[in-house]
């Protein structure tokens, strides 16, 4: 039996939670503004309304 609406939404929101999490720890690290650019498109696809910086 599949999983019901409402674990599949929770198991996106904790996916995306990860992955935000993950973004914002290598655009703290990036040094070059190429880097940091290519992560904020990241950034973008995975959570439009998150704010780097």
């Amino acid at each position: 039996m599949g999983r019901i609406e409402r674990s599949r939404e929770i198991a996106r929101t904790r996916a995306r939670k990860a992955k935000v999490k993950k973004l914002r720890a290598r655009f703290a690290a990036a040094k070059s503004d190429n880097e940091k650019a290519a992560i904020r498109e990241k950034m973008a696809k995975v959570s439009p309304l998150v704010v780097l910086e």
